[in-house]
């Protein structure tokens, strides 16, 4: 992301989610009855109708099948951890994420929404127009990860590291270094309470640097345009040992194959999930 600039891709997930909601109730994948608010009506118009004629699934075939059950996926588990009990929510690089006002039952917890100042900006001038006031339990914290750190942030604005709490990481480590990857996990593990949860999404390396693929070359070239370049990945079959060495237990990895069995059946049963990213939850091992 460019800096001073809020992030092409927070704009673009909100609108998949978007038409993806404007779907029968009974073929949709996911549901986000706020996101239509957060975006601009002729990209709506004309992303919808790019969509729906089937030429951006010729393009990149899959791709938006895995944001959406991405989506899903992440509500489902966040509804699971919210019946279980949690004091607090913490989602990283909220970007238009729109969890802390439409899953029933995170009110009753403390949301803290971190991004960065540019892309917080323009959210909340956009949420300010569909949701007034504003719900107490939302924390907004503005980050520049080039001179702030989460560990200074987070503690000042009332984050309880006794608290248990689920750390949602959504569309965030592939534009990390390994070393940025590395410092938000260990503030995790170390300053989370028992019970205390993350999930995150990510790409598996072989894919990323895979080259020769068409789906790849595409990628490459449109997260240049934007600006926001993949950087980050873990190899195949290999998140169980990576999270275990970084002081987590439990975990469990959703890829393809597995978002299809869950999400993909009845009328969805044709559409085709992309392969080449996952999603990782774990417990903190406490």
């Amino acid at each position: 992301m460019k800096q001073n600039q809020s992030s092409t891709t927070a704009e673009g997930m909100a609108l998949v989610r978007a038409i993806e909601s404007s779907r029968p109730a009974g073929q949709r994948i996911c549901y986000d009855p706020v996101a239509r608010s957060l975006i601009n009506g002729f990209s709506y118009t004309m992303s919808k109708l790019v969509i729906d004629s089937g030429i951006y699934a010729r393009i990149s075939q899959g791709a938006l099948e895995f944001i959406t059950a991405r989506e899903r996926y992440i509500d489902d588990y966040l509804k699971a951890c919210l019946s279980e009990g949690l004091d607090q929510v913490v989602i990283l690089g909220a970007g238009f994420d729109t969890r802390a006002y439409r899953i029933p039952g995170i009110e009753k917890t403390r949301v803290f929404e971190i991004d960065h100042p540019a892309t917080q900006e323009v959210k909340l001038k956009k949420l300010k127009k569909v949701i007034a006031p504003l719900p107490d339990h939302v924390t907004f914290i503005p980050v520049d990860f080039n001179t702030q750190t989460l560990g200074e942030r987070l503690p000042a604005s009332g984050y309880d590291e006794h608290g248990k709490t689920l750390f949602i990481w959504q569309g965030v480590t592939m534009y990390l270094t390994a070393e940025g990857v590395d410092s938000t996990l260990a503030f995790i593990a170390n300053h989370a309470g028992p019970g205390s949860a993350v999930i995150f999404d990510y790409f598996y390396n072989e894919f990323l640097r895979d080259t020769s693929r068409p789906e790849v070359k595409r990628l490459r070239r449109t997260m240049q345009v934007i600006g926001e370049e993949h950087i980050f990945g873990i190899d195949e079959g290999q998140l169980e040992p990576f999270l275990t060495r970084r002081g987590f237990r439990d975990v469990r990895n959703a890829d393809a194959e597995e978002l299809k069995r869950l999400y993909f059946t009845g009328p969805n049963a044709r559409r085709v999930i992309a392969a080449g990213a996952a999603i990782a939850s774990a417990r903190v091992n406490k």
